[in-house]
């Protein structure tokens, strides 16, 4: 990529009792047509631990509180141009679920206020058979996965995409 330092990121890969996954939809700040879908989550702050944060980040982007926070499912690393900038990201993604399936993006930046248009529960069949862009772009199949197969037993590192 570019050498500059990785953003460190954690996301929350969040299962509902019925075992769907809770995906944000997003946009393109002042283009709503460049549209896609993603799991919650953000940037670590100050000396926060990736735990912390992926809590932190699902109750700004969805109030969602009541979680039970599980095992590191997948890494990558990302690099995509948003908001006139490029973004260069190690993420992890954590299993997590909830009983809690109302949702209240009440704790949004101002870049989110203007690039978060909603969230909606998928269900596996339902993202499999989507012609809407996801992040990252397996996550069909590893959702497949996950419910066939349960949490692997080390993090999947995933190949690294470049937008």
């Amino acid at each position: 990529m570019t050498g500059r330092p990785l953003r460190r990121v954690a996301r929350v890969v969040l299962l509902d009792p019925d075992d769907r996954i809770l995906l944000l939809h997003g946009h393109e700040p002042g283009d709503p047509a460049d549209d896609w879908w993603f799991t919650p989550g953000g940037g670590l702050e100050g000396d926060e631990t990736r735990e912390r944060a992926a809590l932190r980040e699902l109750r700004e982007e969805t109030g969602i509180t009541e979680v039970e926070l599980g095992p590191v499912l997948w890494r990558r690393v990302c690099s995509f141009p948003f908001a006139g900038r490029r973004w260069d990201q190690d993420e992890w993604y954590y299993l997590a679920r909830t009983s809690q399936t109302a949702t209240a993006a009440e704790g949004l930046t101002e870049l989110e206020r203007r690039s978060v248009a909603g969230a909606r529960w998928w269900t596996c069949r339902e993202l499999t058979e989507a012609h809407e862009t996801v992040y990252p772009t397996r996550l069909a199949e590893l959702f497949r996965r996950l419910l066939d197969e349960g949490p692997p037993d080390r993090p999947e590192i995933l190949d690294t995409e470049i937008a």
